[in-house]
């Protein structure tokens, strides 16, 4: 019987033993767990601000109302520049929450935080490739239509080169952001199948002849109004010559008069 209560108290103590030196084995690693939070919270807090200040000072609003994205976010509670400020915080303390969680060693939340840290750059990325592709995507469409003002097709011509430049800029979005195996490629099989499909039943199909209808009216229409917007530019540079002759004529004659060694008429007085 007293070597049984031996026995007890002897395992009770090993085990209070062992517990506080687990305990004193956590505690050194939850302070520095802690320790590098918060150091990580004030050092993404400043990256964050001085971030936001040099965005605004180069001119990131200016772009964003050149890409169209200042009016799409006009409801928001932030602009692009805001947007990337935020992306740039969450990346910085989520590289922060990965060192401080590898304190502890390996563990399933470290590798999942590493997967995201490692793929937040890509996005960054994403997101500025698709406001610069939106970006010159206004520009060039800007462009097509002050160019066939004169024209009928003239602003459908811009919207649809509009729409390849933003398709174009989104589907290399995606690609850097990693998903374009998963959408971009089918949504562009699937597109391609049905404009064939159309191509094939409709137009190989019963609707030959009005379809030849209506592209020969259009082509000749694209035609005339071709040769009207050439004519129109034909006669804005016979107008400009005629112009510029006037002007080198007076100019001529301006020097014939007050030239020197020509004689001047005194004033009477």
């Amino acid at each position: 019987m007293v070597s049984l209560s031996v026995d007890v108290s002897v395992d009770f103590t090993q085990g209070l033993n062992d517990a506080w030196s687990k305990v004193a084995q956590f505690a050194p690693k939850l302070a520095a767990f802690l320790v590098v939070l918060v150091v990580g919270w004030f050092v993404a807090k400043l990256v964050a601000r001085v971030l936001d200040r040099v965005l605004r000072r180069i001119g990131s609003e200016r772009l964003s109302e050149r890409a169209g994205t200042s009016r799409l976010l006009r409801d928001s509670a932030y602009d692009l520049t805001g947007i990337l400020r935020g992306i740039v915080y969450y990346a910085l303390m989520l590289m922060t929450l990965q060192f401080a969680l590898g304190v502890f060693g390996a563990n399933p939340v470290s590798a999942l935080i590493n997967d995201i840290v490692a793929w937040l750059p890509r996005a960054i990325v994403a997101v500025v490739l698709v406001v610069v592709a939106m970006a010159v995507a206004n520009a060039v469409r800007g462009i097509v239509g002050g160019a066939l003002a004169s024209v009928s097709y003239g602003r459908a011509l811009a919207t649809a080169v509009w729409a390849c430049v933003v398709g174009l800029g989104a589907i290399a979005a995606l690609g850097q952001a990693g998903i374009a195996q998963d959408v971009t490629r089918p949504v562009l099989y699937a597109a391609l199948a049905t404009v064939a499909g159309i191509l094939v039943v409709g137009v190989g199909g019963g609707l030959i002849g009005p379809m030849r209808q209506r592209w020969e009216r259009m082509l000749t229409t694209v035609e005339r109004e071709t040769a009207q917007a050439r004519g129109s530019v034909a006669a804005y540079r016979a107008d400009r010559e005629e112009a510029l002759r006037g002007d080198a004529e007076v100019g001529q004659g301006a020097g014939t008069v007050t030239g020197p060694g020509s004689p001047r008429r005194s004033a009477d007085v």
